[in-house]
């Protein structure tokens, strides 16, 4: 015998399946506008080196380990056409496998400024935040960039994303980034993750004219405003580091500047496990800085949207939506690949329905706990607010 509770659910989940298409298709149609204009606007500036001589950089790349790519990456950074910068690598331990790489690069690139920082002081829960304390005792500079450890970087890199600076009203200037990825299923999987939902949401939020991001692919700001926001002892024991830099300083007054320089980021895990800690986290995090944007995030994940439409709603109208939402998800994925300007979108489009399904089983995997696994450590999501501002 069903319950009165299940005669009502019965009633309910059909009329569902149209809202739930016209969700699917609005956001596949929208994200699809904002990587159709963000790929029509993109513009390349030729920035002359010699107008830099008096702004030099610091470059803090806090490091750990052997992580795969790590000299490719680096070496990006020591190629830039930049008129004055420094690197400055960081790492915990002398016996690091990442110290043997950036000897290396400092052996290959005996004319760039290339600094060695080995410090085993730890300032907070967060390793990261740690190290860039400890980088930037060391640093000579007041533009400073920083960028993760799996960041690769074109040759004009620095003078673009340095550019705002200028500006004394900003204060953050951070990119967007594409996933650098090996031929294996897993790795290719990672990178949908980037490619396919994460730059074309936040492209979509940037063209709706949201600011309310900072990443650690990039963050470029002057020394000032990182003194006034606390500098990095505020950030000590948060897991979002990125996200707080730019928050932290739009709360100053500054803005936050999304520069047209795309970086790559490695994508690195092989096996499903590692790739489901990672994003998990990545989802978790999202969760704890905007938890209202994070519970509709569930829109986003065309594919088993429009197969919950075609359970609930198998009519001519159903499958019209069905039909619509398809082309619009197929069209996205399409020109966002374009975008990055790398080779034919169609070897991966299978990808996108395990993808969409996936990303659905780890937004709903974030809701269960805040627990999160970082590298060797396991953090809590939600402590997530800068010690200044708890």
């Amino acid at each position: 015998m069903h319950t009165p509770h299940y005669a009502a659910l019965t009633h309910v989940l059909p009329w569902l399946g149209i809202p739930l298409g016209l969700c699917a298709i609005a956001y596949a149609y929208l994200s699809l506008w904002a990587c159709v204009v963000h790929a029509r606007t993109i513009k390349h500036p030729q920035v002359d080196v010699n107008d830099w001589a008096s702004q030099p950089v610091s470059v803090l790349k806090p490091l750990h380990g052997m992580e795969p790519d790590l000299y490719e990456n680096l070496r990006s950074f020591c190629e830039q056409a930049y008129a004055i910068y420094e690197l400055l690598c960081g790492v915990r331990e002398s016996d690091d496998p990442a110290v043997a790489v950036v000897k290396r690069l400092q052996q290959e690139f005996p004319q760039r400024t290339i600094t060695l920082v080995v410090d085993s002081q730890v300032h907070g829960a967060n390793p990261k935040v740690s190290n860039l304390i400890n980088l930037l005792a060391h640093a000579n500079h007041d533009w400073l960039v920083l960028a993760d450890s799996d960041i690769r970087v074109p040759s004009d890199y620095l003078g673009r994303v340095c550019v705002p600076l200028q500006d004394e009203g900003i204060g953050i200037v951070t990119c967007l980034y594409h996933g650098l990825a090996t031929e294996q299923p897993i790795a290719r999987m990672g990178r949908l993750f980037i490619d396919d939902w994460f730059a074309p949401s936040v492209r979509l939020a940037h063209a709706f004219g949201s600011t309310h991001f900072a990443f650690g692919s990039t963050i470029a700001m002057r020394r000032e405003t990182l003194r006034r926001m606390g500098g990095f002892e505020a950030l000590r024991d948060t897991l979002a580091d990125d996200f707080w830099l730019g928050e932290l300083s739009r709360r100053l007054g500054l803005r936050t500047v999304l520069s047209d320089v795309e970086v790559g980021t490695t994508i690195s895990e092989r096996d499903l496990g590692s790739l489901w800690r990672r994003e998990l986290r990545w989802l978790r995090t999202i969760r704890a800085i905007s938890p209202m944007g994070f519970f509709f995030s569930f829109i986003c994940f065309t594919w088993p949207l429009l197969l919950l439409v075609c359970v609930l709603e198998p009519t001519e109208i159903g499958l019209l939506a069905v039909l619509c939402g398809g082309v619009a998800r197929v069209l996205r994925y399409v020109v966002s690949w374009r975008d990055t300007a790398r080779s034919s979108p169609w070897r991966d489009i299978w990808l996108t329905p395990f993808r969409d399904v996936l990303l659905l089983v780890e937004w709903a995997g974030a809701l269960v706990h805040w627990r999160v696994h970082w590298r060797d450590h396991v953090l809590h999501a939600r402590d997530h607010t800068p010690s200044r501002y708890s």
